[in-house]
């Protein structure tokens, strides 16, 4: 009894070695293929563009919008002209402005919500998961920084002085619509600033009209880039630094990075943000990933500079025409390689080593192989 017991135990112990060794092997493994394991035509795809969201496909292109299952089903479409659509989205509200023109479409999974006319050019979009949106609006004495309800009522109207303030490059909204965050870039003197302000909008507790609840200026500095990492960090990118900041109410800096060399790209999720950044003196790049706070999870060399860069859960992909790499959170090496044709989305699907991958010709699921 006792020699089949040990025989048993070590049977488990040897089944248990074997699974730890394909983790590990599928883990630390860098794929250099990806096979194509099943396809779905893509009807209507000429000249649009894709990203993953409201679990589905968001196809936007300036004849309209349709959101699409993973199969290439259609599950709504909203028709529209729009010269040069961009898009924005938190949670599950998407915005979707014609830049340089006047009309802002609002939308939900299950299709649109509403829609904004504005009396002057789109130049910046942000989004709340309500479907609150705010706007850069283009003036070259007066510009506009607007905030709308989904079905285009106006909530905020706030003209910019471009002596005191300078004129607005970037906003974001924060999940609940409440915090707005302005970069300004400010030329008017010998010497450029950006000054970027925090307004929040949820009560009485600000007792000052225009509802200012932090500001900081920074010398010979471009802040481009402003964003919510989630309900309450947000994260700003300058030419030579990411500053981290805590809360809405009462914004406090939580970190900063100092970049050595020039920032390429920058991609973020909630508890991850992703920047590529070209060595100084250098023709290779480094990709460096942070925590929320701004410590430093990992960092790796880049061999090829690449257009598209996305974080998702725990890994950062890198895409550029047929070029693509993938690194996980830990700085592993996941994928390396080029598909067939030119990758217009890619993300990753449940399971082991799947993606799904979109181009020209339709929807392929594919699996990393060697």
């Amino acid at each position: 009894m006792k020699k089949r017991t040990k025989i048993i135990v070590l049977a488990i112990a040897l089944v248990v070695v074997a699974i730890l060794g394909i983790c590990l092997f599928l883990k630390y493994n860098t794929y250099h293929y990806m096979e194509i394991t099943e396809s779905y035509d893509n009807s209507n795809k000429d000249n649009a563009n894709y990203i993953s969201c409201m679990n589905g496909i968001l196809r936007y292109s300036r004849d309209g919008v349709v959101l699409l299952t993973k199969e290439g089903e259609e599950r709504w479409n909203q028709p529209s002209q729009m010269s040069n659509p961009i898009v924005e989205m938190c949670g599950n509200s998407v915005a979707v402005a014609d830049k340089e023109g006047t009309s802002i479409l609002v939308f939900s999974e299950k299709g649109l919500r509403g829609e904004i006319k504005t009396t002057r050019p789109i130049e910046k979009v942000s989004v709340s998961s309500q479907g609150v949106v705010s706007a850069i609006l283009k003036d070259e004495e007066t510009p506009l920084v607007m905030c709308y309800d989904a079905k285009g009522n106006i909530l905020v109207e706030h003209k910019v002085s471009l002596k005191n303030m300078g004129y607005p490059i970037d906003i974001a909204l924060s999940e609940d619509g409440k915090t707005l965050i302005v970069s300004y870039l400010n030329t008017t003197s010998s010497q450029m600033i950006s000054l970027v302000s925090y307004y929040y909008f949820g009560n009485a507790e600000v007792d000052n009209k225009d509802h200012l609840v932090y500001q900081k200026e920074f010398e010979d500095t471009i802040v481009p880039i402003t964003t919510f990492l989630d309900g309450e960090n947000s994260l700003l990118v300058a030419d030579n630094a990411l500053i981290f900041y805590k809360g809405l109410k009462k914004p406090k800096e939580a970190g900063r990075v100092d970049i050595k060399g020039e920032i390429q790209s920058v991609a973020y999720s909630d508890n991850m943000v992703a920047v590529l950044v070209k060595k100084e003196g250098d023709a290779a790049y480094k990709l460096q990933l942070y925590n929320k706070r701004g410590k430093e999870l990992e960092s790796v060399d880049v061999d090829k500079e690449f257009s598209q860069i996305k974080v998702v859960e725990d890994q950062v992909i890198l895409y550029d025409g047929q070029m693509c790499s993938i690194f996980m959170k830990d700085g592993i090496h996941k994928y390396d390689g080029k598909t067939e044709e030119n990758i217009l989305e890619i993300f990753p699907l449940h399971g082991i080593n799947r993606y799904m991958v979109i181009n020209a010709s339709g929807f392929h699921e594919v699996r990393l192989a060697k």
